[in-house]
């Protein structure tokens, strides 16, 4: 088998296995399918990316939650939202949204340090994100009562499109986005 066969090979076997995977590939999945002799994945990434782009391919494969993931063109997402009559959104309270800034910025956090930064009871908040799989119980704290410790999860990142936490946008960006001079307090309080 020639070079340029094997690498083609390679290549389909990627691609297949991103289709297959419910979640992102990780470099780790991806070796140890291979039994190690998948090579760089990143590489290969890019290759796919290429060949999707000179295809014209509806596809692309983007980096999320720490591996890689095949996802619809944003030109095309609306007819998979229609197909699955699904808004594409993440539907959270103005309250969830609030609770989960204040862990993916402060984790690992306790219940009463969120309450403190959000001025208001968060264990209806937390229970339902818990349920939802975007955070997590990390561990307890080393305090009085040893308070249950809060983190997100890999779903979390997913859910936003994040690689990782270092994804998560930074005060100043915040505060572009909004158009004002000052972040909403919970934010602000969240991120320093």
């Amino acid at each position: 088998m020639t070079e340029a066969m094997i690498d083609l090979e390679l290549l389909q076997i990627t691609e297949l296995l991103l289709t297959a995977s419910p979640e992102p590939l990780t470099p780790a999945k991806f070796n140890q399918v291979m039994d190690g002799r998948g090579g760089d994945l990143e590489t290969i990434i890019t290759q796919l990316n290429d060949r999707f782009e000179q295809q014209a391919r509806p596809v692309e494969i983007v980096h999320v939650a720490g591996g890689y993931q095949l996802v619809s063109r944003p030109e095309h997402r609306h007819y998979l939202q229609k197909l699955h009559q699904k808004s594409g959104r993440l539907a959270l309270s103005r309250a969830a949204l609030e609770t989960i800034a204040v862990v993916a910025y402060k984790q690992p956090i306790t219940r009463g340090d969120i309450e403190q930064i959000r001025g208001v009871s968060s264990g209806s908040v937390l229970r339902t994100l818990l349920e939802r799989g975007l955070v997590t119980v990390k561990g307890r704290d080393e305090g009085p009562g040893r308070p249950l410790l809060y983190g997100t999860t890999s779903a979390f990142l997913q859910a936003f499109g994040l690689a990782g936490l270092r994804d998560l946008p930074k005060l100043r960006e915040i505060n572009e986005i909004m158009g004002e001079g000052e972040a909403p307090e919970a934010v602000a309080d969240a991120a320093e």
